[in-house]
């Protein structure tokens, strides 16, 4: 693709099937509506949707599941030129409960899952490295080969200056142990510019036992952290600045899928070179619209439809 990128992104595109009996436990749901998952492609899809000229470096089977996945992003206008295909893997699948507006228990099979199997080369290392922000998450650093393919990209991306952003998705059901994942995390931030995390993750990555200790620490070896909040918010520390932006109020339809939401908005609010705080605006708006929704990739707003929540319910940005 000769066009310059807004972002690539490197990690997982996973099978998701999601309940289509409310309130039902997920041991007794018989009936099911499959949906592309996996954080990063979600992302794609949802930067894609806003308006970005998004691409994925990524692993997939020769699978049925991982064909509807491939034309799924395909359709979604995602570049998948650099998706490479392993036979005799399969990608991830996460089945769903859904009982609004708080209970939403997933069973996630990761095991020797299609996306770990990605072995990145020159061309994949230089397709990072053109574009304008490069993408990447903690399950990338799961196992291996995608470890060393997500370290790699993301050194040759932060080496020639394009902006790199590590989204630290902690996933208990791939790592052997808490400790193990915190490490992970830990070494890719001399090369990451924007972290993003929720309380936990950012605890893990700084080996740190509250949220404010973790925050210190991690201010220290990142320009931008991303603290998300739960229902309670976001906060962002930026230089010497600290901004903190309330959720939008929606009804609640799975909280599944709302930290894409929100990576996606924010990250393309910045490549548009908004001010954090509007930044801020166009991540929280955009993770509630995901939340009053059902599935993550499918769920992802549009530009129109971001707007269209900012204008309505803030006026202070």
């Amino acid at each position: 693709m000769s066009t310059v990128l807004d972002a690539v992104i490197l990690g997982r595109a996973g099978y998701d099937l999601y309940s289509e009996e409310p309130n039902v436990p997920l041991a007794q749901v018989r009936h099911f509506t499959r949906f592309l998952g996996g954080s990063s492609a979600n992302m794609a899809v949802g930067l894609s949707r806003l308006g970005a000229k998004v691409g994925l470096v990524s692993c997939l089977g020769t699978d049925a599941l991982s064909q509807f996945l491939l034309e799924f992003l395909t359709a979604e206008r995602v570049d998948t030129s650099h998706v490479q295909r392993r036979e005799g893997y399969a990608p991830s699948l996460a089945l769903t409960e859904i009982s609004p507006p708080d209970r939403f228990p997933q069973v996630f099979y990761r095991q020797n899952a299609v996306d770990t199997m990605l072995v990145a080369n020159e061309e994949d290392f230089n397709y990072a490295a053109a574009a304008r922000m490069f993408i990447t998450n903690g399950t990338s650093l799961c196992a291996s080969p995608s470890r060393e393919s997500a370290y790699l990209a993301l050194e040759r991306a932060h080496a020639v200056g394009v902006r790199t952003v590590f989204d630290i998705d902690f996933r208990a059901m791939s790592w052997p142990s808490h400790v193990e994942a915190g490490l992970a995390a830990r070494l890719s931030l001399p090369n990451v510019d924007v972290l993003i995390g929720n309380q936990l993750e950012l605890m893990l990555t700084a080996g740190a036992s509250t949220l404010e200790e973790a925050v210190r620490t991690l201010r220290g070896r990142v320009p931008t952290l991303v603290s998300k909040l739960g229902e309670e918010g976001t906060r962002v520390y930026s230089g010497s600045q600290e901004i903190f932006l309330p959720p939008y109020r929606v009804k609640v339809q799975s909280t599944i899928g709302a930290g894409d939401g929100f990576a996606s908005g924010f990250l393309f609010a910045l490549l548009q070179g908004e001010p954090i705080k509007r930044c801020l605006h166009y991540g929280n708006a955009a993770a509630a619209i995901v939340v009053s929704r059902l599935s993550c990739a499918e769920a992802m707003p549009t530009i129109a439809e971001v707007h269209d929540l900012m204008q309505h319910q803030r006026k202070d940005f």
